[in-house]
């Protein structure tokens, strides 16, 4: 773990729940990433499809490069120690002048998983600022469970426009400022949010969600995950395939398949039907 965090930080993203910047890639491999986050977009008609952009490390090479990645791995062992699964992984990303938004959440409110022990990477594919709509964090929210109401918002980038139930005091909120190729750790209970871009380029950010092992997921679903560092000595996630070429067909029906069980974990209790596109 040549690059974990050290004792200060590690600290300090126990205090706060989150931890930034954290540089990760080199200017020529952004530019690389970005060039095929560009091409993904093109293809798919110039968004992102939600079926597409669900754990979209299952069918896209480079990103299930990235997610193991051990720039991005050792500061997460720090948290997580050695033995890591990546349960899932998506774009944030929003156009210019793009009204899509992110409500005030807590991103374990609808996970089913059997402990807060969950690591968020952000990584910077862009400029990530207040005016583009970069992520907004309250520090030290992450050590009270809150609850949420669901707003199924259009512009809302959640797939139930979840938010918390109470009054979030935005004047002790922190911007997560972000340069192409840093990225933030965040703890999953910290209560966070981001606004429209107001930018003239893309602001795109590509998120890991890290778990150790050793946890389970609680709802009545066989949940799958990627081991990307150690042993997983439980097994009680089922083994997720590397994919071989970008859509690959095969990679292609258990990324379906998968879609299928996330949804009917993440949905279960709504008043209805998640947005899959």
């Amino acid at each position: 773990m040549a690059n974990g965090l050290d004792p200060a930080r590690l600290a300090a993203y126990r205090e706060a729940g989150v931890v930034f910047p954290i540089p990760v890639l080199s200017a020529p491999e952004v530019a690389d990433l970005r060039a095929k986050f560009d091409r993904l977009v093109a293809r798919e008609g110039g968004t992102l499809t939600r079926a597409v952009n669900t754990r979209p490390h299952l069918i896209l090479p480079w990103l299930d490069d990235l997610i193991r990645d051990p720039r991005v791995l050792d500061p997460v062992e720090s948290v997580l120690g050695p033995d890591i699964l990546c349960w899932a992984s998506g774009f944030f990303a929003k156009r210019p002048g793009d009204p899509a938004f992110v409500s005030w959440h807590q991103d374990a409110t609808y996970w089913g998983l059997s402990s807060d022990e969950v690591v968020t990477a952000w990584i910077a594919f862009s400029p990530s600022t207040p005016r583009s709509g970069c992520m907004r964090v309250v520090p030290g929210s992450h050590r009270t469970r809150l609850e949420h109401a669901d707003t199924f918002d259009a512009d809302n980038l959640l797939s139930r426009g979840q938010e918390v139930a109470a009054r979030v005091d935005e004047a002790v909120a922190v911007d997560v400022v972000l340069a192409p190729g840093e990225m933030s750790l965040h703890h999953v209970l910290i209560v966070h949010g981001s606004e429209p871009n107001r930018a003239d380029d893309w602001r795109i950010g590509f998120t890991a969600r890290y778990i150790p092992t050793r946890l389970r997921q609680l709802a009545p679903v066989k949940d799958t995950a990627m081991l990307v560092r150690g042993v997983d000595r439980f097994g009680h996630f089922e083994p997720e395939p590397r994919p071989k070429a970008d859509f690959d067909p095969d990679a292609v029906a258990f990324h379906r398949a998968v879609r299928e069980r996330l949804e009917a974990i993440t949905g279960q209790g709504a008043a209805r039907p998640m947005r899959t596109t």
